[in-house]
């Protein structure tokens, strides 16, 4: 699938590349909506409108990923909500062998997340992840979200990164379009972020539903 004797470092998203997206779908959309409403004494149909109109106020920002801004703006205990709804979270099935392959070939690993540090904190609490990673970067810490070109500098000079010879896998064909501006010289789209939901399908990117496609190709480079 991709030259991989030109390829040093695997720039990995999180939530729905490396963890099951089925936990972030239900929160924010089903049970942030159902706290607020019973919070607010409205209806829940009311309580759906209030969050989106929110959610699209701030889209494509930090403030879209920061928990902090949320509690906040929606006076809800999102931390405590985050462990109410723990059971949800969960690696995707063939993460690990993905991981583990790329650390067989060579490959560095390195998360590149708009997540929180407290939500990156709890996934890890409840998930084996970090034990497959060699380093991690929050987009809070850069100070702008992976959308931004400035998330794409701060990640390179930070971990000392030649962007040609990296790949980047995310669920987002937004995020991928940015990481190429940025200069990274592959891309690889996950079309089944959350396991409860249809598969979607990228425009122009490589895409992938089964990592066991790379183990393979890693194994025969």
């Amino acid at each position: 699938m991709f030259p991989w004797q030109k390829i040093d470092a695997v720039l990995l998203d999180m939530d729905g590349t490396l963890l099951d997206l089925h936990f972030d779908n239900y929160f924010w959309l089903h049970l942030v909506p159902e706290q607020l409403s019973l919070q607010r004494n409205i209806n829940l149909e009311q309580s759906h409108q209030l969050v989106k109109h929110a959610y699209n106020q701030v889209a494509g920002t930090l403030n879209w990923y920061c928990l902090d801004y949320w509690q906040q703006q929606l006076e809800l205990d999102i931390i405590a909500l985050h462990h109410q709804a723990k059971d949800k979270i969960a690696m995707r099935d063939d993460t690990m062998p993905l991981l583990n392959a790329l650390a067989n070939a060579g490959k560095k690993r390195i998360l590149f997340t708009n997540a929180h540090p407290k939500s990156l904190a709890l996934k890890l609490e409840y998930t084996d992840l970090a034990g497959g990673l060699d380093a991690m970067l929050s987009s809070h810490e850069s100070g702008f979200a992976k959308e931004h070109p400035e998330f794409w500098r701060y990640g390179f000079n930070k971990f000392d990164l030649d962007p040609s010879r990296c790949l980047f896998i995310d669920d987002s064909e937004t995020i991928l379009k940015a990481s190429k501006l940025a200069g990274v010289g592959y891309q690889l789209g996950v079309t089944n972020p959350d396991s409860t939901k249809a598969p979607h399908s990228f425009e122009y990117f490589k895409q992938i539903d089964d990592y066991q496609q790379l183990v393979n190709s890693l194994a025969n480079a």
